[in-house]
């Protein structure tokens, strides 16, 4: 599996904090995903609707996910897919290395996949002898760099267009270019030979159809095609969650994926992989093989944390968190981050593995909002920072805060009376400016941000105020 470096969380905040290129990089994400959300998703005229439809699809799926998968495994074995299962990220790297070795492969063409970055899938390969190209335009860049991704679904959006023209050029041995265009000309003669001489295409799935046994991907790029027609051996490779009963339950999701990930109605290519290549078709695989991950995935049926399974990896909880738009991704330690990664990793690869990510949110619900599967992530949060408490995984500090505030909360008067206290204190620390450049006993709140400083004022004082009116 990709090594999980959560535990170094907040070191990573402190550097990404002042990293120059990188908040202006980040920058993009406000016009390119959330302004770019919101100017298509009131397309949909029904969103409340569809997006109820959307998350009873999942749920539907997950309340019964045996009989969905074996139907999807029954199905696709009908038409010559091999379905493999996969406990864990070894599984299925051993899998697709046996794979390889059964048909001779020597070189592997990538399309963008989170669950084999999850499995760390890529370097296995390369240990086995085979050259693996990545073929996504922002995975190609990352695999240059020698990187992971930042964003599930614009993996490269740490990064400005003056870093990928110096990247290219010390790695290409080519002139420097500036020009977008010029850049993505480049990278394309240089992909191009791979996808023609590749023997083995991977690929992830965005959603499994039971009905037909199909795989179906979603891209702008045209490599998804390209990876998942021209090699003889094809391996898509997802979750065991992303399952989904008929073609008409997956058309509903496509109405909603593709505007909450990246502003568009519709993504440019939208695949349906069915079965091997018949001697009637003019291409595609010899040879498909389907593997379904678990990695900790089953533990969460049937518990508080089930939820999260609905994610169809939009992206959006990301785009829209504060906390994500100044630290960006490689934060998170991991290959999820954001709110969702928040919560994933903490699940798959144990909260004492990543004790600051469910922290690492102000709860200010946008991520539920846009969700478009409707997951109450911040629910999801509050939940996991229970299991903290309840395992004593909070310092002394914190701890004695916390049941400190639970004591005054429990006697109204003094809490009256403490929080009249500190907000004067607050307002006087405030000063002219009316910010708190820094909190006593709350560094950690005050170090990167300034706080508007209150007016002096509690809640209670202002509100009766305004109701004497």
């Amino acid at each position: 599996m990709m090594q999980n470096n959560a535990l170094q969380f907040k070191r990573q905040v402190t550097i990404k904090l002042a990293d120059v290129k990188l908040q202006g990089a980040l920058s993009r994400l406000q016009s390119r995903f959330v302004e770019g959300r919101s100017a298509v998703i009131s397309e949909i005229a029904d969103l409340p609707q569809t997006r109820d439809a959307a998350a009873g699809i999942r749920n539907r799926v997950l309340n019964d996910l045996e009989h969905w998968l074996l139907h999807f495994e029954r199905e696709a074995t009908a038409r010559g897919t091999v379905v493999h299962w996969a406990e864990t990220g070894e599984d299925v790297n051993r899998i697709v290395t046996e794979i390889a070795a059964q048909h001779g492969v020597k070189t592997a063409a990538k399309s963008k996949s989170m669950v084999s970055e999850e499995c760390g899938l890529n370097d296995a390969l390369e240990r086995a002898g085979v050259t693996v190209m990545e073929t996504d335009l922002g995975e190609y860049i990352l695999q240059l760099a020698k990187e992971a991704p930042s964003h599930i679904v614009a993996p490269v959006v740490h990064k400005n267009k003056e870093e990928v023209a110096d990247l290219f050029a010390e790695k290409h041995g080519l002139p420097r270019k500036t020009g977008i265009a010029e850049l993505c000309r480049e990278a394309r003669e240089i992909l191009r030979p791979a996808f023609l001489n590749a023997d083995m295409g991977i690929s992830g799935a965005n959603f499994l159809i039971a009905e037909t046994g199909s795989a179906l991907i979603v891209t702008n790029e045209g490599n998804g095609r390209l990876v998942t027609t021209l090699p003889r051996v094809h391996v898509a490779i997802t979750g065991i969650e992303k399952v989904v009963p008929t073609l008409e339950d997956v058309s509903t999701l496509l109405r909603l994926l593709p505007r909450s990930a990246t502003g568009q109605s519709i993504t440019n290519y939208v695949s349906m992989l069915t079965g091997k290549k018949s001697v009637t078709d003019p291409d595609g695989p010899e040879h498909f093989h389907i593997i379904l991950l678990d990695n900790g995935r089953s533990s969460l049926l049937g518990g508080e944390m089930q939820d999260m399974l609905r994610c169809i990896r939009c992206g959006a909880c990301m785009n829209h968190c504060p906390v994500y738009q100044n630290i960006g991704g490689h934060a998170y330690g991991w290959v999820y981050p954001g709110p969702m990664g928040s919560i994933l990793t903490p699940l798959l690869s144990g909260l004492e593995n990543s004790p600051d990510l469910p922290n690492a949110s102000t709860l200010c619900g946008a991520c539920a909002v846009v969700c478009p599967v409707k997951i109450p992530l911040p629910d999801l949060l509050r939940k996991l920072r229970e299991k903290q408490m309840e395992r004593g995984m909070k310092s002394r500090q914190e701890t004695l805060l916390l049941k400190t505030w639970a004591w005054f909360a429990l006697h109204p008067k003094l809490y009256a009376f403490a929080t009249k206290v500190g907000v004067k204190f607050m307002a006087i620390l405030g000063g002219k400016e009316k910010l708190l450049h820094n909190l006593p006993g709350a560094s950690g709140w005050t170090n990167g941000r300034d706080f508007p400083a209150p007016t002096g004022k509690t809640f209670r004082e202002l509100y009766r105020k305004e109701h004497n009116k």
